[in-house]
């Protein structure tokens, strides 16, 4: 009996901490305000920043004028801050993991759109920005407010206004289609 009640009493003290994690992986920490712990921002951003990296350069070959102008943009601000990112992991300001690739969902995304021509491209480009900001913006947000790590919140605080504006332009390019 008094086993059960030791690991009951250690799950129920581990739920906060193991639903963070993959409460960030399901979205259930951005619907409910909660900041991602830092690996799991860091993760978050790198897998951003490739995807918007990639996106964009599709954006470039294949987009409309307006695309082809954000997309350019786009890949000249998401490569610096990759470049960020990667430095404050580099000098031990910051402990996490970058991954090496975009997540198996992204990477749908990118092959979905590199399908796409005309129109469909078209429409299918300016969604993916705009959701893609979206959930930068909310990521950034919630980190900046509440991260643990205070050169990665500082870091998160100053880039904030830099998506904000990237997601006022997403949300423009339905306007120049």
């Amino acid at each position: 009996m008094k086993r059960i009640l030791i690991v009951l009493t250690c799950l129920v003290m581990a739920a906060p901490v193991l639903a963070q994690s993959v409460g960030e992986k399901t979205g259930v920490n951005s619907a409910q305000g909660i900041s991602p712990s830092t690996p799991d921002f860091v993760k978050q951003v790198a897998i951003s920043d490739m995807f918007e990296i990639e996106s964009n350069k599709i954006g470039e070959n294949k987009g409309n004028a307006a695309q082809k102008s954000f997309a350019a943009e786009m890949v000249r601000d998401h490569t610096k801050t990759s470049a960020e990112l990667k430095s404050l992991v580099s000098s031990g300001k910051v402990t996490a993991e970058l991954p090496a690739a975009v997540a198996s969902s992204h990477q749908s995304k990118l092959d979905k759109l590199k399908a796409k021509t005309g129109d469909d491209f078209v429409a299918e480009f300016n969604s993916i920005q705009v959701s893609a900001h979206k959930d930068a913006v909310s990521l950034f947000e919630r980190y900046a407010n509440g991260g643990d790590n205070a050169e990665l919140k500082a870091w998160a605080g100053k880039t904030l206004p830099h998506l904000r504006h990237h997601l006022e332009m997403a949300q423009k390019l339905d306007d120049k289609k």
